[in-house]
């Protein structure tokens, strides 16, 4: 890690895709994605101070008004924003490898729960585990070395209360650890039901002792719920998300992955920042979504990991300007960090603009994941100087690498990482 700079200069950066037109509270839609309004063209320099951007310009601009300061030549590549993953369950222990075989046997995701594995195994080995810091610093440095600067953690792998607040106690202290990186913590108790109750037993419990502890403990931002027919009704999820609202707790949610539960309408009824998977979700459901600010978070690696050719329909919400995202979905199945991974899918499978997805990896997610002004996921004066230089002079290069890191250098306000 680099050392402590007050001051860096860079100049001769190649094309930089900043995201920063229009009103960076919210998301980009339809043709503002790839827009070339939101690149600067080879060329520019740009000026990092305590942390931020404070100036952009011209090379020679900037080399004449710092003539007398050490500069960074960046040799005309890219520079693009530091990803914002946006939708990650960071911490689990135990080894799922062998459901592969069981899938490939014609076995359903309940099939296998129904066998004792899937995310019950996997509570099984989370509440045996004490090493949850150690996986979670392991975890933030592999997607940091992805060029990840900001990301979203879940809890959901305890399904009981003291499990589920040492987990959030854990992604506490790692805001302590890195503290120059944006990490947004979700609670997410109501992800499965756990073996000896029952889905109403469950909820109630929920309600009345998991929810008022995790708001005592104090350490979540959101609420999230596995909101899908055979898990939690949108009766439940819609009980426990009022509640958490009710207590400060911003919402997020899965639906809509397996069927169209009517999980995307609750969310935009709810005010949820997103809703994610939504790979079955209706038309008029996106529409409302829209209307509601809750931004569409697509996951190509969960059906690609699960051998499933019904990838996300971002091509659609760009054509109907739905705002949508992409993120990792990191979880015991999908055992990937990587976004230029999630963009390779995108683009080579969903047939996404790579300018497009890399707003639905930048500005669109941390659009989710902040209260103020947008200072993750842009690159622009007065916000985090966290960008990642790559190792081509061309920004499409940053997801069309899959196998090998197109990152050259990642910057995590203002140090080099």
């Amino acid at each position: 890690m680099a050392q402590d700079v007050q001051r860096q200069i860079f100049v001769n950066a190649g094309p930089i895709a900043h995201f920063a037109n229009g009103d960076t509270s919210t998301p980009l839609v339809g043709a503002e994605m790839h827009s070339d309004l939101q690149l600067y063209p080879a060329g520019m320099g740009f000026v990092v101070e305590s942390g931020m951007f404070v100036h952009f310009a011209s090379s020679e601009e900037i080399i004449q008004e710092y003539s007398n300061s050490a500069m960074i030549d960046l040799q005309g590549k890219a520079v693009i924003p530091g990803f914002v993953d946006a939708h990650t369950h960071l911490l689990w222990s135990g080894d799922r490898s062998g459901e592969m075989r069981m899938r490939q046997q014609g076995m359903s995701y309940k099939d296998i729960a129904a066998t004792g594995g899937g995310i019950r195994y996997t509570v099984e080995k989370t509440r045996e585990c004490q090493n949850f810091d150690q996986i979670a610093e392991q975890r933030i440095r592999q997607s940091i070395s992805m060029g990840t600067t900001a990301i979203e953690v879940k809890s959901g792998y305890g399904l009981e209360t003291q499990t589920e607040l040492r987990m959030l106690e854990s992604y506490s202290r790692m805001r302590e650890k890195f503290p120059n990186i944006s990490i947004h913590i979700t609670w997410m108790g109501a992800h499965d039901i756990p073996n000896g109750l029952d889905r109403k037993q469950y909820v109630e419990s929920i309600l009345s002792e998991q929810l008022p502890s995790v708001l005592e403990q104090g350490h979540a931002d959101s609420v999230d719920v596995f909101c899908e027919p055979g898990w939690f009704t949108l009766s439940d999820t819609e009980d426990i998300c009022r509640e958490s609202i009710n207590g400060g707790l911003n919402v997020r949610l899965h639906v809509d992955e397996f069927v169209d539960g009517g999980g995307l309408d609750l969310a935009a009824e709810l005010g949820a920042r997103t809703a994610d998977h939504a790979l079955h979700s209706n038309d008029d459901a996106r529409e409302n979504a829209s209307k509601a600010g809750t931004v569409q978070g697509f996951l190509p690696g969960t059906p690609y990991v699960l051998g499933n050719d019904n990838f996300p329909p971002a091509i659609l919400c760009n054509e109907n300007n739905w705002a949508w995202s992409l993120a990792s979905d990191f979880n015991p199945n999908c055992q990937s960090l990587s976004i230029p991974m999630a963009g390779s899918l995108a683009t080579h499978r969903m047939r996404v603009d790579p300018i497009a997805a890399l707003a639905a990896s930048t500005r669109n997610p941390a659009t989710t994941l902040t209260d103020d002004r947008l200072i993750d996921g842009i690159i622009s004066v007065g916000s985090k100087a966290n960008f990642n230089v790559l190792h081509s002079h061309l920004v499409e290069s940053w997801c069309q690498t899959p196998g090998q890191s197109p990152i050259f250098q990642t910057y995590i306000m203002g140090k080099r990482y």
